[in-house]
C-alpha cells in the first residue's frame, strides 16, 4: 500500500467494541502500544475486521495534536502518546514534527511554525501527541 498519510502503524485487532453505528477498534501495536479507532460498522464489516486480524492504522499527519505539558491537562482523545521530539522540518509555514514515543513509535505531525516556537519544540523536547479515534483509517490487505 503506497498512500500520502505519513502515519502507518502496524498492528493487529485487540478488541472489537460493537456499537449502534460505530464500532470501537482496538489495535495492539508492533511497539507493545495500543490505539483506539472508531469506524462504522459497515467498514468493520467491509474490512472482516476480528481479534488478532493484521491492521495498518492510517493517520494524517495534520490530525496529530501535540502537547508540550500533558500533565496540565486533560484530554478526551483516547489515543496520546508520550514522546521526544525525533526532528522538525520547519517550512514555510508549517514545520513536521517527527516524534519517537518511549516504546518506540515514531509520529509525524504537521504543526504550524507559530505554534511550534511558542510551544519551544525542539529536538529532544518532550511531547504528547494526541489523536481522536474519529481520526484513524483503518487499512487491511484483501
Amino acid at each position: 500500500m503506497t498512500i500520502s498519510a505519513r502515519n502507518q502503524l502496524s498492528g493487529v485487532v485487540a478488541s472489537i467494541g460493537v456499537g449502534a453505528v460505530n464500532d470501537e477498534i482496538i489495535l495492539d501495536l508492533a511497539s507493545g502500544e495500543s490505539i483506539t479507532a472508531v469506524i462504522t460498522k459497515n467498514s468493520t464489516a467491509q474490512l472482516g475486521l476480528e481479534k488478532g486480524k493484521p491492521v495498518i492504522a492510517v493517520i494524517k499527519a495534520p490530525w496529530v495534536v501535540l502537547v508540550s505539558d500533558e500533565n496540565e491537562y486533560n484530554f478526551s482523545a483516547r489515543n496520546q502518546f508520550n514522546g521526544i521530539v525525533e526532528s522538525i522540518e520547519k517550512g514555510s509555514v508549517n514545520s513536521v514534527v517527527n516524534l519517537r514515543t518511549k516504546a518506540g513509535t515514531l509520529l509525524s505531525a504537521v504543526v504550524t511554525n507559530n505554534s511550534t516556537s511558542e510551544m519551544g519544540l525542539m529536538v529532544n523536547s518532550p511531547v504528547t501527541a494526541i489523536i481522536k479515534a474519529s481520526s484513524i483509517i483503518l487499512a487491511t490487505k484483501k
